[in-house]
């Protein structure tokens, strides 16, 4: 509390004559200033912007559709993490829209915490197919690829929908309008990855950046760095999480992501395909791979960018064109009790967060 203390101290020592905006890229990130009121706490000329940090949030109409449809009418144990069983689709009323509406018609739809759970429900039933429904970023499909390595039981497969943290940043930045003065980069991925992974968002566009932890003083650190940047216009990627976030990376987990899948263009929900910003399991793996061993459900219709509900303003959110209650259905249309948009579902979900710190109206309301 102390060291928190003394940065919003040096903070509010600080002096600016314009709004400076700094964009965090990590829903943890986002979580742990809602959360902690730091958006309250700082000076008013600094605004902080939810960033493209939420994996359930950017995960295609289409991957989501399929793993409804394998649930449903191909009888598999279908498993995902617990986030993506409310994430709805957009179906005709009455039609299934989640796997957790899939659950309750009578689909074998399974939560679990990691893919060590996954593995477990394939060898407790050797007879029966069981997909794992695989989204998240870096972080979260470093597991996968490391229980692809250490070798999957052959009932396993994966409906993976992994993706790369930097390329929607980097999308930001080359569009010209990035909305943001200063970036605070995630941590927990700059953990697999290796810090220097966002060095791209200083040297090629001269933007000041660090890496944060999820704590309030690592947070406050970086903000702290990036204003200092701006201030004397000095340019460097720092790191303000060094205890966890070392040069490299980890070696382990990256040589499994090397070695287990590949990266190729991707879909994100609402904003469209993103040149080598997704994760695809190796050839030599296809003996996992969902899509090559069950029938493709989707349609062409359901890969169209422009995939949120009617009147969901997600992707606007998720690339920080918009806060959480300037979407037009936020506290009234879609609330977590009853979610319209994958934002509203996601611990890691800006408007989840929001809501959950008390935010319940729209900014028009």
């Amino acid at each position: 509390m102390d060291a928190s203390r003394a940065w919003l101290e040096k903070l509010h020592a600080l002096e600016f004559d314009r709004t400076v905006r700094i964009m965090n890229v990590c829903g943890g990130h986002e979580r742990s200033i809602t959360h902690a009121g730091l958006r309250g706490a700082l000076p008013e000329w600094i605004e902080l912007v939810p960033g493209p940090g939420c994996p359930v949030c950017v995960c295609p109409e289409e991957d989501v559709y399929q793993a409804i449809r394998l649930a449903l009418e191909d009888r598999v144990i279908l498993v995902a993490f617990g986030d993506m069983l409310r994430v709805p689709v957009n179906v005709k009323k009455g039609e299934v829209r989640s796997l957790a509406e899939a659950q309750a018609a009578g689909a074998d739809v399974r939560p679990i915490a990691s893919p060590l759970d996954a593995k477990k429900i394939a060898r407790e039933n050797p007879d029966r197919p069981v997909v794992f429904f695989a989204a998240g970023f870096e972080t979260t499909t470093a597991p996968v690829a490391a229980m692809l390595a250490e070798g999957a039981p052959p009932n396993l497969s994966i409906l993976l929908s992994g993706r790369l943290t930097w390329p929607a940043v980097a999308m930001l930045l080359d569009s010209g309008t990035p909305g943001f003065d200063a970036l605070v980069a995630p941590g927990h991925v700059s953990t697999v990855m290796g810090p220097e992974e966002w060095s791209f968002v200083v040297d090629k566009h001269e933007i000041p950046c660090a890496v944060a932890g999820f704590g309030t003083g690592s947070l406050l650190a970086s903000f702290y760095s990036v204003l200092r940047q701006l201030k004397t216009g000095e340019r460097f990627l720092d790191n303000c999480y060094r205890e966890v976030a070392h040069p490299g990376g980890n070696p382990a987990a990256r040589r499994m992501l090397d070695q287990t899948l590949d990266i190729v263009d991707a879909n994100w929900r609402g904003i469209g395909v993103i040149p080598r910003s997704g994760y695809a399991l190796k050839s030599a793996f296809a003996r996992h791979d969902t899509r090559r061993l069950f029938p493709d459900h989707t349609d062409p219709g359901r890969r169209r960018a422009g995939d949120m509900p009617p009147g969901c303003d997600c992707a606007q959110v998720v690339l920080g064109k918009l806060y959480p209650d300037q979407c037009r259905i936020y506290g009234r249309a879609c609330t977590p009790r009853n979610p319209v948009g994958p934002c509203m579902v996601s611990d890691e979900g800006a408007c989840r967060i929001w809501w959950a710190g008390g935010v319940r109206v729209a900014a028009d309301a």
